[in-house]
């Protein structure tokens, strides 16, 4: 499951083209269009599969619509996509895991989405740490989101709990 998880992370996320995706407004494509995509380039995954990844992945990165017939990733795309997330409120505290070799360019430049659509926040320390330890010793970062949504930031929340804006401040 978690190669499947990785074929879809890829191409929901970053290159649907290579499949012969389009992603609709919100980022959907047709369930079945994937798993055919999927078997025309030679990687096997079943609907059941599909389904087990939607509905077991501890990071809940894809959801299906209220129909079941399409998916998309939640967030965490490189390519051009509107997931078409309304403007939310954060909460007063954000939280954001990095290696620990990136906090001086972060205390002076600011989280910044690089290749993404947006900087990913969380709520949950526990996951904030395991993301920021998949490349080297963690550091949790504590971002006062109340204050920047006061200063007029926005702040959007996807369908798995991960609040994403444009860039964080140093």
């Amino acid at each position: 499951l978690v190669t499947v998880s990785k074929f879809m992370s890829k191409y929901l996320r970053h290159e649907p083209e290579a499949l012969g995706l389009v992603l609709e407004p919100g980022g959907w494509v047709f369930g079945d269009d994937l798993l055919e995509g999927a078997a025309e380039a030679g990687f096997s995954m079943s609907r059941a599969e599909l389904e087990q990844v939607v509905a077991e992945s501890d990071k809940q990165r894809f959801s299906f619509d209220e129909t079941g017939e399409k998916i998309r990733a939640n967030q965490g795309h490189s390519t051009a996509v509107d997931l078409q997330l309304p403007d939310a409120v954060p909460p007063a505290t954000l939280y954001h895991g990095t290696p620990e070799k990136f906090v001086a360019l972060i205390l002076a430049e600011g989280l910044k989405k690089m290749k993404r659509h947006d900087v990913h926040l969380s709520t949950d320390i526990a996951m904030t740490m395991k993301v920021g330890a998949r490349r080297g010793k963690p550091v949790l970062l504590v971002i006062d989101s109340g204050r920047m949504a006061a200063d007029g930031y926005t702040f959007r929340v996807s369908a798995n709990g991960v609040w994403l804006t444009d860039h964080v401040p140093a």
